[in-house]
């Protein structure tokens, strides 16, 4: 039997001789038909996540830009995103409780013209010839914990807006991949030919361009909006029982918490590491360009195909990360690598959109503030941990060694979210 978001082919409708899209993918991955998404709404939405993400692939640029120019060393530019990481990290699940409280909206469009002082001071300072460092740190952890208070609106608002919540995940996912490969570039040109006060300024102009785009959405009440609230402790409680209710939630991100520790943290400074060491950095940023083209044909798979376990195929698409692993720690040439990174990225956005959706579709509206905040929160304290540790094991026990005993995790990782039977049996909604 097939759902309302089933595609209809020839074979579908009688035709002799044609053969149904079913027939040939099976009734697991059969494409979907285009379902109305382009409202108002999501329009709206869309730009302002595009905006979003554009400015914050430009902040690492500017800053590095920025405080080196200025005559501070390397490890600063490091202390001031880990500035912004760790108020973001601690502050998620208190964004999520709020904006259980008051509206994913509102915190967002709060979050949002919030940071725009802080960017503009950063504007005018580098502008000016750079700022101490103090402040630099100082407005990072505003920023980040301004960021606490608008990530978890984000996956609440997708099914508010979204008759079609997988194909939005989809959509905004190849948005945000484009995205990210833009906003360095964008910004390395600004450094380049106005400064680093340029780039902090258009940084600055995104978070307008976000908050004016939210402000003019138009969405109707959702069900927990006008409910009474407990306090701020209780509302926590509920969100963990909440949480902890439900078996194939907790058990993702109890097996993410050991993937984000062994396998995404420590990948991201090795390979720059290794790659950069081995070809130079230029090699680099084409082959993170590749990713985020790997990104982008993830999403638009993701976009085409809906399994019926969504979890279950998200999982076995992530065995496409080991196979970029084990590229990294084999010194395999530069094409090899691009085309594991390309493999990598869109493995990764494949599972991200599968497992968005699950959880927009199977968590109460009420209540998927705070299940973000706790996904986001763990998953990032273990990734900033594994980049943390992966220096020290990397001297001690080699690079190479580091990233190939992270491909046979990342593949033990697939087997666990694959046996643990709530995860492997999680149905589609839509």
């Amino acid at each position: 039997m097939t759902d309302k978001y089933t595609y209809k082919s020839e074979a579908d409708a009688g035709i002799p001789g044609a053969v149904s899209a079913e027939a040939v993918l099976g009734p697991d991955l059969a494409p979907a038909a285009p379902a109305t998404l382009w409202s108002r709404n999501f329009r709206l939405f869309f730009v302002a996540r595009s905006a979003a993400v554009f400015g914050e692939g430009m902040v690492p640029v500017a800053l590095a830009a920025g405080l080196l120019g200025a005559g501070h060393s390397g490890s600063s530019v490091g202390y001031a995103l880990g500035a912004w990481i760790g108020p973001f990290a601690l502050f998620v699940v208190f964004g999520g409780v709020l904006a259980d409280r008051f509206t994913a909206r509102r915190m967002m469009i709060t979050a949002d013209v919030l940071r725009l002082p802080g960017a503009a001071v950063l504007a005018v300072s580098f502008a000016l010839g750079g700022p101490p460092l103090w402040s630099v740190y100082a407005l990072s952890a505003v920023s980040g914990v301004c960021a606490a208070l608008f990530q978890p609106g984000v996956a609440s608002t997708i099914p508010r807006i979204a008759p079609d919540v997988q194909r939005a995940n989809a959509v905004l996912r190849v948005a945000e991949s484009l995205m990210t490969m833009a906003g360095p570039a964008v910004a390395g040109l600004l450094v380049a030919l106005l400064g680093a006060g340029a780039a902090f300024g258009a940084n600055g102009a995104t978070f307008a361009v976000s908050a004016l785009c939210l402000a003019l959405m138009r969405l109707p009440a959702a069900p927990g909006d006008t409910a009474a609230r407990g306090s701020l402790r209780a509302e926590l409680a509920v969100g963990w029982r909440e949480f902890r209710a439900r078996s194939w939630l907790w058990g993702v991100i109890a097996i993410w918490t050991v993937y984000g520790l062994t396998v995404a943290g420590p990948m991201v400074p090795l390979t720059a590491t290794l790659v950069t060491g081995d070809h130079g950095s230029a090699a680099y940023g084409v082959l993170m360009a590749v990713n985020g083209a790997g990104s982008a044909a993830g999403g638009l798979l993701a976009l085409r195909l809906r399994p019926r376990r969504p979890l279950a195929s998200g999982a076995v698409a992530l065995l496409g990360l080991p196979v970029n692993l084990v590229l990294l720690g084999s010194g395999a040439s530069v094409v090899l690598l691009g085309a594991g990174q390309f493999v990598g990225g869109a493995a990764f956005a494949f599972w991200l959109v599968m497992w968005s959706t699950s959880v927009q579709t199977h968590v109460p509206q009420d209540a998927l503030n705070r299940m973000h905040a706790y996904d986001v929160a763990g998953s990032l304290l273990m990734m900033a941990a594994g980049r943390t540790l992966a220096g020290p094991v990397a001297e001690a026990v080699g690079t190479e060694t580091v990233l190939l005993t992270g491909a046979g995790i990342a593949v033990l990782v697939v087997v666990a979210l694959l046996v643990v039977r709530p995860i492997r049996t999680l149905p589609r909604v839509q």
